[in-house]
């Protein structure tokens, strides 16, 4: 069980409760909590920070309700995951993961040959019908799925094989065979899971789920793959640093 040192501001216009929340959620983040970690139950809490009962019920509700912590009967409060957050760059997510220290592990769900549909030949600027590769690939961290990833990209371009992407990043590979990526089209959005996309990131029916289009393309200006990325919201977030001009 672990207790943390949380300094609360009794003069502040900021409600205890939240403090409390936040407090713990810096220490999720930061790494203080790892997964599996349990907290003191909210008698402990309650009587180490002189707060009432409902204070720090509040409080835990709030991390459970952020995906955070979760309550199980005969347990207690466990510690499920830090969320990953991701800078807005030309980077993959697998190069992010790698980067924050969480080794990502790749389940690949498909890898073949189809006839480009319309958006997708449009994004990669061939024709419709024509020969793509598709990949899908399921993305895990900390032992949980984190996001669903569809690519395309020309047929031909790039030798791929599933144990190269099981064990690398897409962009890796591609920087290893020459590609050298220098800008890319990127919308985000957010919208329910499907039924099949629920499944497979083992969240609930039409949960909110965080979606990324992208179209990368090389120094020559030729696209070299377009990615329909869903991301679990619970679990994922992205920074943007905004610049006054």
């Amino acid at each position: 069980m672990t207790r943390l040192d949380i300094d609360l501001d009794r003069a502040s216009p900021v409600p205890l409760y939240f403090q409390v929340a936040e407090r713990i959620a810096e220490a999720i983040q930061a790494g203080e909590l790892l997964p599996g970690s349990r907290l003191a139950n909210e008698i402990q809490l309650a009587d180490h920070l002189g707060l009432s009962r409902p204070t720090v019920r509040q409080a835990i509700q709030y991390l459970v309700d952020k995906g955070l912590v979760v309550r199980k009967r005969g347990v207690g409060t466990q510690v499920v995951h830090g969320q990953v957050k991701r800078a807005v760059e030309l980077t993959s997510l697998y190069d992010d993961l790698r980067r924050a220290g969480q080794e990502p592990v790749t389940r690949v769900l498909a890898i073949d040959t189809v006839p480009a549909e319309e958006s997708v030949a449009a994004a990669l600027g061939v024709p419709p019908g024509a020969a793509v590769l598709r990949l899908e690939r399921l993305r895990y961290a900390l032992g949980e799925p984190l996001a669903l990833l569809h690519n395309w990209l020309p047929a031909g371009s790039t030798p791929l094989s599933a144990e190269a992407l099981q064990q690398h990043g897409l962009y890796e590979l591609l920087r290893s065979t020459g590609v050298r990526m220098r800008v890319a089209n990127q919308r985000i959005g957010a919208r329910a899971a499907t039924p099949a996309e629920a499944r497979l990131l083992e969240e609930r029916r039409s949960c909110p789920l965080l979606t990324m289009v992208r179209t990368t393309y090389d120094d020559q200006g030729r696209a070299v793959e377009h990615g329909s990325h869903v991301y679990r919201a619970s679990h994922y977030s992205l920074e943007v640093t905004l610049v006054e001009r």
